[in-house]
């Protein structure tokens, strides 16, 4: 099944959480020298139009990043300069982004001459994409395969450190355990992996499938951080959720101060936990 594209929903909350981890995991993991190998499980198109059709249908972007860009002089962190000094070239009319990166911009941005980024990407039309535009940039490889699978082939890395990130669509219900499935593998292949794995907090919980598949099992100092509405939509997401293993010290406060700093209601609208899945 792949109908899923993730223009519709590009720069809404949900990526905003997303995008405020990835972007902090990777600039803790770089105070170090010594080279990361990056990976995309599911990388999508590497930018969205926010100003098009399918943007503008959802309006999900609208009470998202558009919603955080007008009072971006606000948020004075270093670690929220570093996400909105990714934007500002990005500046559309009217105090509004024109496009938002998709995850694999986000790695680029951040990538040293020693790091890599590899990115998976099945669905046909958005691999073509994604492969056009990393054609350009030669540390970036593009896969047009099941990035679950995909991971696994490529464990453990030639880089002494690693950093995944899995986000799924979840239309498939089978998704929730087949990700915890591939984490335990994974980690299996590479324990000192730091492994972001995204999911959406919709009506009914599936996404308790997949935390409950990592608590039982053997991946030990899982951080869980999750994000939820104040006023929910009748459909779709009410919240958003990361799972982080491995994060680095620190980086559970750091993220949390970023999304305390974004929760009232002339930003996102929303409250924020963190709390940790697995101890060490």
């Amino acid at each position: 099944m792949l109908s899923y594209l993730h223009a519709f929903h590009a720069g809404n909350f949900a990526d905003v959480h997303k995008h405020a981890a990835l972007t902090l995991a990777v600039r803790m993991m770089q105070v170090k020298s010594s080279a990361i190998a990056c990976f995309d499980t599911h990388a999508g198109s590497a930018s969205y139009d926010l100003a098009g059709e399918r943007a503008l249908k959802t309006g999900e972007a609208a009470a998202g990043i558009q919603k955080i860009w007008p009072l971006r002089a606000e948020l004075h962190s270093d670690d929220w300069q570093a996400i909105l000094g990714g934007l500002a070239a990005r500046d559309g009319r009217d105090g509004q982004l024109a496009d938002y990166p998709g995850s694999p911009r986000w790695f680029l941005r951040y990538l040293r001459e020693q790091d890599t980024l590899t990115a998976f990407e099945l669905h046909p039309a958005e691999g073509e994409t994604l492969g056009q535009w990393a054609a350009r940039h030669s540390r970036v490889k593009v896969f047009q395969e099941d990035g679950l699978k995909g991971l696994l082939r490529h464990l453990p890395p030639r880089q002494p450190r690693l950093l995944v990130l899995t986000d799924p669509s979840y239309e498939i219900k089978s998704d929730y355990q087949e990700v915890a499935h591939t984490l335990a593998r994974a980690w299996q292949k590479c324990r000192h992996g730091v492994y972001l794995i995204w999911y959406p907090i919709l009506a009914g919980f599936p996404h308790k499938r997949l935390k409950d598949a990592v608590s039982e099992g053997a991946v030990r100092k899982v951080l869980c951080s999750e994000v939820v509405l104040n006023r929910a939509p009748q459909r779709g997401m009410s919240g958003s959720g990361l799972l982080v293993v491995n994060p680095p010290w620190g980086f559970d406060t750091r993220l949390a101060e970023m999304m305390d700093a974004v929760s009232g209601d002339r930003y996102l609208g929303l409250s924020s936990k963190s709390t940790w899945l697995v101890p060490e």
